[in-house]
């Protein structure tokens, strides 16, 4: 769980996503705002590290569960992000637009993978991630 905050802190705040390895495509790498890799969502919704390790997962359903499969959270198919007791704590848009739970935008995931903060200023990127997948890290850190 502090590795999963840990990422969402940074995606608010910097814009760094996930943690990176070279398995993958490069569509599914995670980029800090200096274009290093900081980790990598497959497609199958792991969540690796820096290292490579299996940090948490998204299910099929849109659970978003840490490395030991507890659910902390959700993503439903309108956008809107859950914490695991059901409370809402913000939404992405159909636009990629991420707003907290009171409707502000914190910021947006492009269509590319850019990832920005709520002045539009790019801070990361996640190309070839789904966008809510991308938009759950502003809410839980999985890294």
């Amino acid at each position: 769980m502090k590795y999963i905050k840990k990422i969402i802190a940074s995606l608010m705040l910097a814009g760094v996503v996930l943690v990176g390895g070279t398995v993958l495509a490069q569509a599914q790498q995670v980029r800090n705002s200096s274009g290093n890799v900081v980790g990598r969502i497959d497609s199958d919704g792991s969540i690796r590290n820096g290292s490579g390790n299996k940090v948490g997962y998204i299910d099929g359903s849109g659970n978003i569960r840490n490395s030991s499969g507890n659910k902390i959270g959700c993503i439903e198919s309108d956008g809107t992000i859950r914490n695991a007791s059901g409370s809402r704590m913000g939404k992405v848009d159909s636009d990629g637009t991420v707003r907290n739970s009171s409707g502000n935008k914190i910021g947006s995931v492009d269509s590319d993978g850019s990832i920005r903060n709520a002045s539009g200023n790019k801070t990361s990127s996640a190309s070839g991630v789904k966008r809510s997948w991308a938009a759950a890290l502003f809410f839980f850190d999985l890294l």
